[in-house]
């Protein structure tokens, strides 16, 4: 039978065995919280020793993985064939730089591998001249090709330029005093002045053959010799793209193979388009 003792007696022990338990679990709980804290601890120690580096190593060279370090830093190189070269970023990369027409700025004179090519149309005014009897109105259409003959020649002075090989071939038609066709093949050296300006001047010597249906009393065959000299100039609407204007004397006889041989002799005023490559 329980008694008011009793009771209280196995309250008492009841209380003891909880606080036991109690202590017994906060003591684990403790111990593994100490581990826990003993291996972050432990790791954090490594990750900081390995991040570490010391000041005096160079970098290493990247691995394939990794990009080619580059800066916005570059330098003009010329090279020997008269291009340019970029070195770009701090590792030395050459970037080959488009290929340009100019020596320099636009004007400044011509690369000694650029070629022309020429489109222009005009009218050739007769004269009366070394005993012609007629004047003779040409009108021209002319396409021609050239190409540099080498770098820019004379230094410093006003006279600074280029030599030009050209090609023409013209053709076109009589259409005073009477309708004749013509055509022609002229090879020209033409020197290009470098002004230093978008207005490039020029003047150049040609000589070819013709071939004519003009006849007595000024000519009398079909085939012709034909004698140019032209002065001009080229205005560059963008880099590589110019307007031509060329005056000149165009003068065709048949150097005195047949008879009659007064010739045909007439001033002439083209324009058209240049490009330059």
């Amino acid at each position: 039978m329980n008694t008011p003792h009793s009771r209280e007696f196995l309250i008492q022990q009841d209380n003891e065995i909880r606080r036991a338990r109690r202590g017994a679990h906060e003591e684990r709980m403790r111990r593994i919280t100490v581990s826990i804290m003993v291996v972050i601890g432990s790791a954090l120690a490594s990750l900081s020793e390995g991040a570490d580096v010391d000041p005096t190593l160079q970098p290493t060279a990247p691995t394939p993985a990794q990009p080619v370090p580059f800066t916005h830093e570059v330098t003009l190189v010329p090279q020997e064939n008269d291009s340019w070269c970029v070195i770009a970023g701090d590792e030395g990369v050459l970037v080959p730089q488009s290929n340009r027409i100019w020596q320099g700025e636009v004007g400044e004179g011509f690369r000694s591998d650029v070629r022309t090519f020429s489109v222009e149309t005009g009218v050739a005014l007769g004269v009366q001249a070394f005993g012609g009897r007629q004047v003779h109105d040409l009108a021209l259409l002319s396409l021609s090709y050239g190409h540099m003959l080498g770098n820019v020649v004379g230094g410093d002075h006003w006279y600074r330029g280029n030599w030009e090989g050209r090609a023409e071939l013209f053709s076109g038609g009589q259409f005073s005093p009477r309708s004749d066709p013509f055509v022609g093949l002229t090879p020209h050296l033409r020197y290009n002045f470098a002004t230093g300006t978008r207005w490039v001047p020029f003047a150049d010597l040609g000589a070819g053959v013709t071939a004519s249906g003009v006849g007595p009393p000024d000519q009398s065959g079909t085939f012709e010799f034909n004698l140019q000299a032209n002065i001009g100039t080229h205005w560059f609407v963008r880099d590589d793209l110019a307007l031509t204007f060329e005056a000149g004397y165009l003068h065709m006889s048949c150097a005195g193979l047949h008879a009659p041989n007064l010739g045909v002799n007439t001033v002439k005023g083209m324009v058209g388009l240049t490009w330059f490559f």
